[in-house]
């Protein structure tokens, strides 16, 4: 009876972004995204669903799988993002130094060009959570590159010349660059990274054809830096108000508030709109900050030609567990008690999963989705903000008191590793961690450069743990409802794909890339690659065969003790001793794998 609800869901269903578009700057990607032979995107399209319609392999042959081809990166540490593929060529990154490669679909991946940026190796210190990179971009002939010193390059798509470059941010302060851009019409987005060192969080658009500016947005700040409208930006349903971006900190700290925009961002060409969010502000401290700390913790709904925001959300104010709100934003119509709606379904790191009205930032549901956690008992769906318990308030306990017993912890009930959408079930599969932890903040002063912390944590699985520290989902975002659970012993720090073949493909910290059902969960094929996954899986199709592709390579925040030869159960934000295990199953490498069915 279940299946069928879910197979019946599928006409009051829309993936956005798919429609032609009216008259932007640069139509090309909207086009292209409709092709599910390339994966032009990160996200694989607009609305970040990371959803394909090829079904050459499906649930009954998916067992069938094998390895039709391999390359290597040269480069260990963590592998995040995943290739784009286009018109026969396929773009892959590494990790720092940053390097991109264009492979030859033709001949098994022949590398035609190779581009490897010259970095300061100084960056690296600065890097929070491992040295990694989320992918490059596509638009008009051209590759887009974030590096991890934060310049901006457009390579040329066919030679791997550059075209420009431009800086974004300042590393010796701790800027950094790991997020992926995202082009939309005529600008390339590029979000920043480094709240761990008490930068300002902002998103800023480029003009693609030469790197020119065309807008930057932080998250705090007066309303001339914040591109807020004190009028018409409106917080669930009303107006923000003159300089919001200052007046919930306590004197200058938003200047050192966090807030940064490393995850993803995704847009809906019909309302002009792109949605991002941000993270953490500083210190982690969050008796040195108090006040609601605006608008860190938030999802942003902006114009793309303007970059003036229209709403914006903030999901955790004065954050004290480090829940940056920088997860995937994903765009879909769907029917909400009973009328049909434009939604944006976002899963925090809060372990709250958000449905909002993306024209209108109105809030749909927010509900828990993992049954442990317990640092809010709800969010007020009127106010919107979650109902704290004392016993887990970092900032209610107080300085140099050990909190503990925290779920989920700082990485939360997912990290950045993107969900994917199924329009044939209407679920969403949302790679989750099962992990809690003890927090103690303590003072910290301002260094440039330095981290800017000022708190330990400790990390495990879950108290009522099925033993692991991972599961993956199906969510009805319609309802806030888990539809079933698959248990992992570790993270899923994978991004997922949903395919018309009836299939969801994610990858483990093993190194596993597995198949699962997506109206059951039942796995249906495994394979080990050479190293942990925290890549996100993608498919194509190239000479009528459908092909799965991964990179392979663990680091990230859960892999830390591994990528940077951490060994203290604190080191590494408080990661490395719930995984300290992960050693015992996997070890470094970077490599692409990809798999098709047997040739007939």
């Amino acid at each position: 009876m279940h299946g069928f609800k879910l197979l019946a869901a599928s006409s009051l269903v829309a993936v956005i972004g798919l429609a032609p578009s009216h008259g932007f700057a640069n139509d090309e990607l909207v086009e292209m995204q409709k092709n599910p032979k390339n994966w032009v995107m990160p996200l694989g399209n607009y609305a970040g669903t990371r959803y394909s319609e090829l079904d050459q392999i499906n649930k009954d042959n998916v067992g069938d799988l094998q390895v039709a081809w391999t390359f290597s990166t040269g480069v260990l540490r963590g592998h995040e993002g995943g290739p784009l593929v286009i018109d026969g060529v396929m773009y892959i990154h590494a990790p720092f130094p940053n390097t991109v490669f264009a492979l030859d679909l033709n001949e098994n991946g022949r590398m035609i060009w190779k581009y490897e940026p010259k970095q300061d190796p100084n960056v690296i210190p600065v890097m929070c959570c491992d040295t990694v990179n989320r992918g490059v971009a596509y638009a008009d002939g051209t590759i887009f590159l974030h590096q991890a010193d934060t310049t901006v390059v457009a390579l040329d798509a066919k030679t791997g010349e550059v075209k420009w470059s431009v800086k974004n941010g300042d590393p010796s302060i701790g800027e950094t660059g790991t997020a992926a851009p995202l082009v939309a019409g005529d600008k390339v987005l590029i979000g920043n990274s480094g709240g761990e060192f008490g930068v300002r969080g902002h998103m800023t658009a480029y003009n693609i054809a030469d790197g020119s500016l065309a807008w930057r947005a932080y998250s705090q700040g007066p309303d001339a830096d914040t591109l807020l409208d004190p009028e018409n930006t409106t917080h669930l349903g009303e107006p923000v108000g003159a300089d919001s971006g200052t007046a919930t900190w306590e004197g200058d700290q938003w200047k050192l508030g966090g807030g940064t925009t490393w995850g993803w961002t995704t847009y809906d060409p019909e309302l002009n709109l792109i949605y991002y969010g941000s993270g953490n502000p500083g210190t982690w401290n969050p008796v040195q900050r108090p006040g609601d700390n605006r608008w860190s913790m938030t999802i942003f709904a902006r114009d793309l030609d303007t970059g003036t925001a229209k709403w914006v959300y903030q999901m955790t104010p004065h954050d004290e567990w480090d829940f940056d709100g920088v997860n995937e934003m994903m765009l879909v119509d769907q029917e909400i008690d009973g009328e049909m709606r434009k939604t944006l379904v976002h899963p925090d790191r809060n372990g709250f999963a958000y449905t909002l009205d993306r024209e209108t930032g109105e809030l749909l549901v927010a509900k828990k989705y993992d049954p442990v956690v317990n640092w809010a008992t709800e969010v007020d769906m009127e106010t919107g903000r979650p109902q704290v318990v004392a016993d887990y308030s970092t900032d209610q306990q107080g300085e140099d008191v050990n909190t503990q017993g925290i779920c989920p912890a700082a990485l939360g009930t997912k990290d950045q590793q993107p969900s994917t959408y199924s329009p044939k079930t209407g679920l969403f599969y949302i790679p989750t961690n099962h992990v809690c932890m003890d927090y103690e903040p303590f003072q910290v002063s301002y260094t440039a450069g330095q981290p800017y912390v000022g708190a330990t944590l400790s990390m495990y699985p879950a108290p009522d743990s099925h033993g692991g520290l991972g599961n993956f989902i199906a969510w009805d975002a319609t309802k806030g409802e888990i539809v079933w659970s698959k248990p992992e012993p570790f993270s899923v720090w994978s991004g997922a794909l949903a395919t018309a073949g009836d299939v969801v493909f994610y990858g483990t910290l093993e190194g596993y890339l597995k198949a699962v059902d997506p109206e059951t969960g039942d796995e249906l094929f495994k394979f080990k690659t050479p190293s942990g996954i925290i890549g996100n899986v993608n498919t194509f199709e190239h000479d009528g065969r459908q092909y799965v592709a991964v990179l392979s390579g663990i680091g990230g925040w859960a892999g830390i003790g591994l990528a940077a030869g951490l060994t203290e159960s604190t080191a590494g934000l408080g990661a490395v001793g719930a995984y300290e295990s992960l050693a015992n199953y996997t070890n470094l490498g970077g490599q692409l794998t990809v798999f098709a069915l047997p040739s007939s």
